[in-house]
């Protein structure tokens, strides 16, 4: 093997396999490295205690059910209609912050060819079946057949789950030309103190990253506490 090779450095410690890289990873790679060195990130972590929502979720009969990420979703609406800065691009010369009137959220799917982004159109209009039967929908398709150009673009806002596999935090890079993006991690269950004693609540981890040219440090708190605040209010009542 000549000395060019990619494996060149290594053969020395040992074996080693050379894999090609896909056309599409490489374009996947390429856009994560212009966003991370092109964007200052700046990553917020918070928790939403989601006790009272996953006892809604459990009382709903099983056609009713929906995935905790549909009622983040929701929860993203909300946060984005009182802080409108977060639905947002910045323009190429940094001199104009572009506001969108409309609220379309991509979700972030784990797909055989590499990592997906369909885009959930008008989420703001749809309650929690019609999103949950696009979001299956669109997974399915990024699972199987690949999800078209023109339904993984015109995005807002990103959320990328890893809630059915693992970790307690991470820093998700933002998908320009949006400038936020929401990482969640599996609940947990986590003593709270409730000003008597510690009570055991169902705690689900946020980590939201934010591009620090348009939004600052307390809006991203902020953020991050109306999300907690509307997943709080589902079967509160």
């Amino acid at each position: 093997m000549s000395d060019s090779s990619p494996a060149a450095p290594f053969l020395d410690f040992g074996a080693v396999e050379l894999v090609k890289r896909t056309r599409f990873q490489k374009i996947v790679a390429r856009t994560m490295s212009a966003n991370a060195n092109s964007i200052p990130h700046v990553t917020h972590h918070d928790e939403a205690d989601v006790t009272a929502l996953e006892a809604y979720r459990r009382s709903l009969p099983p056609e009713q059910k929906a995935s905790p990420l549909i009622y983040v979703i929701k929860a993203v609406v909300d946060a984005l209609k009182a802080l409108p800065q977060f639905n947002s691009s910045l323009s190429a010369d940094g001199e104009t912050l572009v506001l969108k009137k409309y609220c379309h959220i991509g979700v972030a799917v784990d797909a055989p060819m590499g990592l997906l982004v369909p885009v959930l159109r008008d989420c703001d209009r749809k309650d929690v079946p019609a999103l949950a039967a696009e979001l299956r929908e669109l997974t399915e398709l990024a699972r199987t057949k690949g999800v078209p150009m023109d339904r993984m673009s015109g995005g807002c806002f990103t959320i990328s789950s890893l809630g059915a596999i693992g970790g307690t935090g991470f820093t998700p890079i933002i998908n320009a030309p949006e400038v936020a993006i929401l990482g969640l991690t599996p609940t947990q269950t986590k003593p709270v103190w409730n000003g008597t004693e510690f009570v055991p609540r169902q705690m689900l981890p946020l980590s939201l990253s934010y591009d620090h040219r348009v939004i600052n440090g307390a809006d991203a708190a902020r953020f991050a506490r109306q999300i907690a605040a509307s997943l709080a209010q589902w079967g509160a009542d």
